[in-house]
């Protein structure tokens, strides 16, 4: 089984959705950690961004970046299936 690390800025719009909550509960091997700031200031006011296994993930609302994690997720945990 791998491990995927999705991290989350506190200040991004993501943070509307309790994304923590929802993901872990879809996909238990998954960790989800909330930062202070991920250091993507630019990117965190223009757009909802997470990082999933360090690569970017964002998309124009909270609901489609959520859509976007989960494939993401989805994609990483193939890998060890």
């Amino acid at each position: 089984m791998g491990i995927v690390i999705v991290e989350v800025c506190d200040g991004n719009a993501i943070t509307t959705l309790d994304i923590e909550t929802i993901i872990e509960k879809e996909f238990p091997e998954v960790a989800v950690l909330m930062n202070d700031c991920l250091s993507f200031c630019g990117l965190c006011r223009v757009k909802p961004y997470a990082i999933v296994n360090n690569k970017r993930v964002f998309g124009h609302t909270p609901e489609e970046c959520l859509a976007k994690i989960r494939e993401a997720i989805k994609e990483e945990l193939a890998v060890y299936h």
